[in-house]
């Protein structure tokens, strides 16, 4: 039964929206986004609650959000840590290990309806006020980010060029928003029709078209020097979006590799990071 409610609730949106686009171009798009940006899960799980409620900071007020930060103190440079879609912070635990045993001062964020923090619905530009408000608080000198973090700080840098930080690093990031869309678009079976109310949305809405809404043209003038880790087999975020930004951003290294999939929590990556720390 569960299969077969994941299968047809999808299809069954789709068609909902098919029929408020012929009245209403403008609510088929909002309640399309809705949903879209809806996040199903990333609260913290029995299992995470030690490890995190033992580093928890302060549960911060951005915008309308309490958003939980947390710090591993140290004597070192200062990483922000930022996690992916649908996740928390705890996915950084084999990195924070690494992290502490060289000394750096670490702090963390769940995003917005994410881990420990309010909110049910999360997007790039709500991300990047909350990672933004952590720049400007805890001036990081270096930025970890996986999956859609990863996007959120490169989108961030665009916006707002100058901070503290001097090296960012992505592991498994999108590009394009439209990737987003067509998988979106290819689970829900929606129309054109709502497709394009949902990119006219999106540009009164953010002030992006969504080919305009990609990482590449993000880091076309990024001064930070960059490192880019995406696995050839990633089936969530394809190599070729890291491969993309790679080609737009001067001052980045792309690292390809081979059966990590898209979380990436190896040993040999964690090494690869705090190398790049301390080139």
């Amino acid at each position: 039964m569960k299969k077969i409610l994941t299968k047809f609730i999808p299809l069954a949106y789709g068609r909902l929206f098919n029929i408020i686009v012929l009245f209403n171009p403008k609510a088929a798009a909002v309640k399309a986004f809705d949903i879209f940006c809806t996040i199903r899960k990333g609260k913290i799980l029995p299992h995470q609650k030690d490890f995190l409620d033992s580093a928890k900071l302060a549960l911060e007020i951005v915008g309308e959000h309490k958003v939980q930060t947390y710090q591993w103190s140290g004597t070192g440079e200062t990483v922000l840590l930022m996690h992916g879609w649908e996740s928390n912070t705890f996915r950084w635990r084999n990195l924070i290990t690494k992290l502490k045993k060289h000394n750096y001062n670490i702090i963390a964020l769940d995003a917005p309806a994410h881990g420990y923090s309010t909110g049910n619905r999360l997007h790039v530009p709500l991300y990047s006020q909350a990672s933004r408000h952590m720049l400007d608080t805890y001036k990081p000198k270096y930025v970890v980010a996986h999956s859609v973090g990863g996007m959120t700080i490169l989108f961030d840098h665009f916006k707002n060029q100058e901070s503290s930080v001097e090296k960012i690093i992505t592991i498994g990031a999108p590009c394009e928003f439209s990737q987003f869309m067509d998988h979106y678009q290819g689970l829900l079976k929606f129309n054109n029709n709502v497709r394009e109310a949902m990119d006219i949305r999106l540009k009164e809405w953010l002030g992006f078209h969504f080919h305009e809404f990609s990482s590449a043209r993000f880091v076309a003038n990024n001064t930070k020097k960059g490192l880019l880790f995406h696995d050839e087999d990633d089936l969530q975020v394809p190599f070729s979006a890291s491969k993309k930004v790679h080609e737009h951003w001067k001052g980045s290294e792309l690292i390809a590799t081979k059966g990590f999939g898209h979380s990436m929590h190896q040993e040999s990556v964690n090494e690869q990071i705090i190398a790049f720390l301390k080139s």
